[in-house]
């Protein structure tokens, strides 16, 4: 049952993110309440990845080695950087296309190394094969992209900083949930 609602989850936030990409007619003839409706789908998508999730039986698929925390630690400061304001304010990477997208993919590929159950690899192999896609599929209905302007290198040591700190916070928040991010 766990399994169908972490499917069905990992579904929906791939069709609630994508409708306006793959039906921007449809879309767009909902007008404001559309925004609500996709605004619904995506909370419904997070409250079924989570209980699934949570959910489901433990069903190992592969070891992950004791290092590749420290990969994953790495990643996931960098997702989160290029999560924040920093690609749109900071220099370091201003001329990046789809920073949002790129940071998501380095979350889900952190996990992906440090988890090796089923239920991970269904929930963030799923997750990452929409953010690629997402990028894939704007890229070829806009292909004539440019670059936005250059910030600075205080707004970047600014916002890496703040992701020092999130990131610590989300460790914490890991850790009260029961699982240590960190090594050692």
């Amino acid at each position: 049952m766990y399994w169908i609602i972490l499917v069905a989850g990992v579904a929906l936030w791939c069709s609630a993110h994508l409708f306006k990409r793959v039906a921007p007619e449809r879309r767009a003839a909902m007008g404001d309440p559309g925004k609500g409706a996709v605004a619904i789908g995506v909370v419904l998508s997070i409250v079924l990845m989570v209980i699934g999730y949570r959910g489901t039986d433990f069903v190992n698929v592969w070891f992950p080695p004791s290092f590749t925390v420290h990969i994953n630690n790495l990643l996931m400061l960098i997702a989160i950087y290029l999560l924040s304001p920093a690609p749109k304010r900071g220099k370091l990477v201003s001329g990046m296309r789809h920073p949002m997208l790129t940071g998501f993919s380095l979350w889900a590929i952190a996990h992906l190394l440090v988890n090796g159950d089923l239920a991970s690899i269904i929930l963030f192999g799923g997750l990452l094969v929409w953010a690629i896609a997402t990028a894939r599929i704007i890229n070829t209905a806009e292909p004539n992209w440019q670059r936005g302007p250059e910030g600075t290198l205080a707004k970047d040591a600014m916002f890496l900083a703040g992701s020092v700190i999130l990131l610590g916070v989300i460790g914490w928040i890991h850790n009260w949930l029961g699982v240590w991010p960190f090594p050692g």
